[in-house]
């Protein structure tokens, strides 16, 4: 069981990360993959209640990866965490199979409060570099979080959340507005709130170029459509003229 699992997590480590040559190479210099097993280990002792033991344990991994794993975490298969660095996942979280966290993700908690108080990330999560997704709430299955995004809330499956605070992106305005900003060199959403005045200045200069753009499509067809009617009339009207002479 344990040397399945591990055979999985490297090849895992093979489909995200074109940096890795070799089996060997995995094994001994990612720690991202020692976090994991060391994770695995702790995780037993804590559902066994040997509680010291398994903080203990996940101590030691802290030490040798940075990356901070709570013993009564629960992960699930073939996640991948990237570099690594910084990454700290609370007691209550939970991450589903398939998921990747990048160098300082952190899945935090907002309460004192005995219980439920870290995320919950389901099936195909990817989670960006320097992002806080923090509380009880569900990251919905692949969903996407972007670097440095801070999460309080709910994200619904397959949409990505950019910002501070999150911002979630679903609807093809909010895409267009998004491959415009980035065509431009910077993302509108990536360190800006909803309420801040630059921000919605930002987003309406947005608009109106995606609105501009769409115009000027739309009038480029016109002439086109002209032009063809043109050339057609024209060529129908030297038809009439060589036939009236012929006759």
């Amino acid at each position: 069981m344990m040397f399945s699992r591990l055979r999985e997590d490297i090849a895992c480590v093979f489909e995200r990360d074109p940096a890795a040559r070799s089996s060997w190479e995995v094994v001994t210099c990612y720690p991202g993959l020692h976090a994991l097993t060391l994770h695995r280990l702790s995780h037993w002792l804590w559902q066994n209640r040997f509680r010291w033991l398994a903080r203990f344990c996940s101590h030691l991994g802290r030490f040798f990866t940075g990356i901070e794993i709570h013993p009564g975490a629960t992960v699930g298969r073939r996640v991948f965490i990237d570099h690594g660095m910084g990454v700290v996942i609370g007691e209550t979280a939970e991450i589903g199979d398939d998921c990747t966290l990048y160098h300082g993700v952190t899945l935090g908690g907002t309460s004192w409060q005995k219980g439920k108080r870290h995320p919950t990330l389901l099936t195909g999560v990817v989670v960006g570099a320097g992002a806080k997704v923090i509380g009880p709430i569900v990251i919905g299955e692949g969903a996407k979080i972007g670097s440095n995004a801070v999460v309080v809330k709910d994200v619904p499956a397959g949409a990505t959340a950019v910002g501070i605070p999150a911002r979630v992106i679903l609807d093809e305005r909010d895409k267009s507005r998004e491959e415009k900003a980035a065509k431009l060199g910077f993302s509108a959403y990536a360190v800006t709130r909803d309420d801040d005045p630059i921000s919605k200045a930002i987003e309406g200069l947005l608009d109106h170029s995606n609105e501009m753009e769409n115009r000027m499509l739309m009038i480029l067809k016109e002439i086109e459509t002209l032009r063809a009617d043109q050339d057609s009339a024209l060529s129908a009207s030297r038809w009439a003229e060589r036939k009236a002479s012929g006759q």
